[in-house]
């Protein structure tokens, strides 16, 4: 809900006329978060909020925040909410940066006319609403930057390494769900087609544990690899993971398996041709 254009021109003539003393009052209101912004960045930040607010306050038509006069200061409230919820602010301390409009300016009202009471009632909706709407963007920020880290770790957690000349190796850590292994699959086979290998490791060393799914999710990355013309390798079998396969049923059928990833890289150099020699020493 927002105020007609009376109410908000004459609000927006009297924070205009007051305009450093808000300011001024505005960043003292927000002293608590000086520990991770300095006072020049509040000052520039409730600077713009300032602006914005007295530009949709002075447009002549009634103040509403879903309203087109109100554009430029919905973009700085979110501009706001991104940049803190990114310095890791809580989205009660972004919101209170606004709100904390309402000490700013209470001395302000009351050294206007008889007006002021229903004013600065007008005033503070208008306030909350904008609190709300920077907390309702916080936290659609936050969400979008939970999910781009998620993405980059479970990137960060899947590399693709180079072992030998037309062999490659996908070191697997941790649990191998569906979106993981959809990850899994698309770097290999990228990597694949860039290094025109033959060959592929997928080393489960560091999966804990293999279940029916995982082991589905393992066999349709070897049948994609292998419509790319690449063979692979599944090393790192220990005991423990041996039994388990066995006891669930599951087929690797003619895929080959090793012990570990050392022996899965003499398996395919071998398989491509190149042999091996032990040194003697002396």
């Amino acid at each position: 809900m927002g105020m007609d254009a009376e109410v908000s021109g004459r609000i927006g003539r009297l924070l205009e006329a007051q305009h450093d003393e808000v300011i001024k009052r505005w960043t003292a209101a927000q002293l608590g978060m000086r520990a991770r912004l300095t006072e020049a960045e509040l000052l520039r930040d409730t600077s713009e909020l300032q602006q914005a607010l007295l530009a949709a306050l002075s447009s002549g038509e009634a103040a509403d925040l879903t309203a087109p006069n109100a554009a430029e200061l919905r973009a700085v409230l979110g501009e706001l909410s991104r940049n803190r919820a990114r310095r890791g602010f809580m989205p009660t301390e972004t919101a209170s940066a606004v709100f904390a409009l309402k000490d700013a300016v209470a001395e302000v009202f009351e050294t206007a006319d008889s007006s002021v009471p229903s004013d600065f009632l007008e005033f503070s909706r208008f306030i909350d609403e904008m609190g709300l709407y920077t907390f309702e963007t916080y936290t659609r920020a936050r969400e979008e930057l939970i999910v781009e880290q998620g993405q980059q770790i479970l990137e960060l957690s899947t590399p693709v390494i180079k072992l030998w000349d037309g062999v490659m190796a996908v070191p697997l850590v941790g649990t191998l769900d569906s979106v993981r292994a959809q990850i899994v699959m698309e770097k290999l086979l990228q990597a694949l087609v860039d290094t025109s290998s033959s060959f592929a490791i997928i080393d489960i060393t560091g999966v804990p544990a293999i279940d029916t799914q995982v082991a589905q999710h393992i066999l349709k990355t070897v049948m994609a690899a292998r419509l790319m013309g690449a063979e692979c390798v599944i090393s790192g079998i220990r005991p423990q993971i041996a039994q388990t396969v066995v006891s669930l049923g599951i087929e690797f059928g003619d895929i080959a398996t090793r012990a570990t990833l050392a022996d899965a890289l003499l398996h395919t150099l071998r398989a491509s041709g190149v042999d091996v020699v032990r040194r003697k020493a002396g």
